[in-house]
């Protein structure tokens, strides 16, 4: 095992949608995949800020245990409804907007009356049905910013008799997961490589939750590390894999099919979404033996490639 503890970098950001991205960070110090993975895991899903409806109010309704003339929901079927809808709230303060629609069809979150201080992001979620050409609807919410899960009874205290209060769901972040694979650097091959996977409601991006997250845990930490600092190994750039020196770098680099292996190993590399040398010498003989199509004698000419490299 390395003595030294490598600064991870994000080497990769693989975008899958809008709201859904894959990180890869390495090197990881032996150990380090699983235990950052878990912490980033935790962060992410409850302390990222968000925004969400706190308290709601409909004309014509006393309680959420009733109905409402013209609309085909009751009250707690909206309210489930309303919790569903996702904002961008750009102040600190609790924001009041209003839903006024009428006529028949479907009452959706781009019905909403903004400002300039808050946006609807998901405008196509169904808030209720009105199913009378004469029906109206009408109501006022209440959105403030937070972070994780607030129950309602921590929000019923503050507001007035009239308005119901919900629990509100913050978190931005809707999915986290996360695998800790090996990679090497130089002639250290017992390091870690974590593969990050989020998922966003469309409120901010995958990365933006990724750097909240790690400057969340960095406050935690640095506020526990007083005056004590370790000395580290520089880190590996988002462009590539980074040792001690430039041509080390440059080497890691070097494309699979200029490594002069035979045309049916070079394939089996390519077609597994190994494109670089650094690609390759991250897997230990058992990943590559997994590889489609990619068999023993493809693993013994790997195998005198390394060797003859020095890898």
């Amino acid at each position: 095992m390395s003595k030294n503890i490598y600064t991870p970098g994000v080497v990769s950001v693989k975008d899958h949608s809008d709201n859904s991205a894959t990180l890869t960070i390495e090197p990881l110090h032996t150990g380090y995949g699983m235990t950052l993975g878990n912490s980033f895991r935790r962060v992410l899903l409850s302390s990222i800020a968000g925004a969400a409806v706190t308290a709601f109010r409909i004309e014509g309704a006393t309680h959420e245990f009733t109905t409402v003339t013209g609309v085909k929901e009751d009250v707690v079927d909206i309210m489930l409804a309303l919790k569903g809808i996702r904002f961008k709230v750009y102040s600190d303060e609790p924001q009041t907007l209003v839903l006024n629609k009428k006529g028949k069809g479907k009452v959706t979150a781009g019905d909403i009356e903004t400002t300039a201080d808050v946006e609807v992001v998901n405008k196509e979620h169904v808030i209720a049905t009105l199913d009378d050409a004469k029906g109206v609807i009408k109501i006022e919410l209440t959105v403030e910013t937070g972070r994780g899960y607030r129950p309602v009874d921590e929000t019923a205290h503050r507001k007035s008799n009239d308005m119901i209060a919900v629990d509100a769901i913050f978190s931005p972040v809707k999915r986290v997961r996360y695998k800790v694979e090996n990679t090497r650097v130089g002639q250290i091959t017992d390091l870690d490589k974590l593969v990050l996977s989020i998922s966003t409601d469309g409120t901010i991006t995958p990365r933006e939750a990724f750097e909240e997250a790690s400057a969340i845990l960095i406050n935690q930490y640095t506020a526990l590390a007083g005056q004590t600092r370790i000395e580290h190994t520089d880190s590996i750039s988002a462009e590539g894999a980074e040792d001690e020196t430039e041509d080390d770098t440059a080497e890691l680099m070097t494309p699979v099919e200029d490594l002069n292996f035979s045309a049916r190993t070079t394939n089996a590399l390519v077609n597994n979404e190994i494109h670089t040398l650094h690609d390759l010498v991250s897997l230990n003989d058992a990943e590559l033996r997994d590889l489609k199509g990619f068999g023993a004698k493809a693993l013994d000419e790997v195998k005198d490639k390394m060797a003859e490299m020095e890898l």
